[in-house]
């Protein structure tokens, strides 16, 4: 019987994402944010996200399907990102009652959050592109007057590029508010590493599992560097503007074969996988931080309620659902009231 629940929730496949104060859980075609407001209830909300593959098929396809999930994973990010930290804001009453606008104005107040948003999602790729693929390569580029392999010099570039990345890690794990966010890091792998071996999901059973996971975005971020030095390795060009500007073009490739990667490691315990994934894992310990019994409640929170909006829920967790279902205040997008 334990067998058998196992082999049926390791086959849910649900992805999340730590958010200010909480967790969100993402299924086929909806997920669900929980957050732990100021009054320290907790507030559960329910999206849809039909994902673009669904409408061109061509785009499951793969490589392709790795790109197309990393650009919405970072537009559902950057979107929960904005709805958790909304109950944190000084002026949130002012923020909720705008005044009256006509014309542009109203235009404005309509969609200023989709603006913004979308801003603040091509401002981070922008951001991360500069600081993780070219900033590397600039700082490597003296090396090729010194250096005639390829191999090495791809290996030098992508020490830089681990380093800078290692570096940004432990410089914003010193803000308080990040290492919460880390904590529900940690939360949401241990959840999921729980449901995905078929137990009942009480705080209890969840708070012993590992706070790593193999399907983990910091996982990802390390085989795309990892590859990517494979990439640049093999195309050279000696032009620098050139090298450059090929490294941006090529990143897409990087990200699509690094997704394959990621889906077939977590798929395959064989001996090579699991030395390509340990890395990944071990970076993890940076990124994750243990959890408490109240950030495991909103991880557990986030699984249940996209588990039964999408009609997934296991027998073995019905329970559980209808304990949680008492203790939250489960809502839309809008913030109005529902039921699943």
């Amino acid at each position: 019987m334990e067998d058998n629940k196992k082999v049926v929730c390791s086959n849910l496949r649900v992805g999340g994402q730590a958010v200010m104060e909480g967790v969100m859980m993402k299924g086929k075609d909806k997920y669900a944010v929980s957050v732990r407001k100021p009054d320290q209830t907790i507030i559960t909300a329910l999206f849809e996200c039909t994902s673009i593959k669904e409408k061109y098929k061509f785009l499951k396809l793969p490589i392709l399907r790795g790109v197309v999930s990393f650009v919405e994973s970072m537009s559902i990010g950057m979107k929960t990102l904005t709805y958790s930290s909304e109950f944190f804001l000084e002026e949130e009453e002012t923020a909720k009652k705008p005044k009256k606008e006509s014309g542009l104005g109203k235009w404005w107040q309509d969609h200023q959050e989709d603006i913004l948003m979308g801003f603040s999602v091509v401002l981070g790729v922008v951001l991360a592109l500069g600081l993780f693929i070219l900033l590397p390569a600039v700082l490597t580029l003296w090396l090729d007057n010194f250096i005639n392999s390829r191999i090495v010099l791809s290996l030098c570039e992508g020490a830089v590029r681990v380093a800078l990345f290692i570096g940004y890690i432990l410089a914003i794990s010193q803000m308080k508010d990040i290492q919460r966010v880390f904590e529900y890091h940690g939360a949401e792998h241990k959840t999921i590493n729980c449901m995905e071996d078929g137990k009942s999901l009480s705080v209890e059973n969840v708070l012993p599992y590992t706070r790593l996971n193999r399907r983990c975005g910091t996982s990802f971020m390390f085989l795309v560097m990892f590859i990517s030095i494979l990439f640049f390795a093999v195309i050279y060009v000696s032009n620098p503007l050139l090298k450059l500007v090929y490294r941006l073009l090529l990143i897409p490739v990087v990200a699509g074969v690094s997704y394959e990667v990621l889906m077939f490691s977590n798929k395959s315990d064989s001996a090579f996988m699991k030395i390509v994934s340990w890395p990944g894992m071990m970076m993890q310990k940076l990124t994750t931080r243990e959890a408490d019994g109240s950030q495991v409640e909103t991880a557990i929170a986030s699984t249940l309620v996209v588990l039964k909006a999408e009609g997934r829920l296991p027998e073995h967790l019905e329970a559980d659902w209808e304990r949680v279902r008492s203790q939250i205040t489960l809502v839309d997008g809008e913030g109005n009231p529902i039921e699943v």
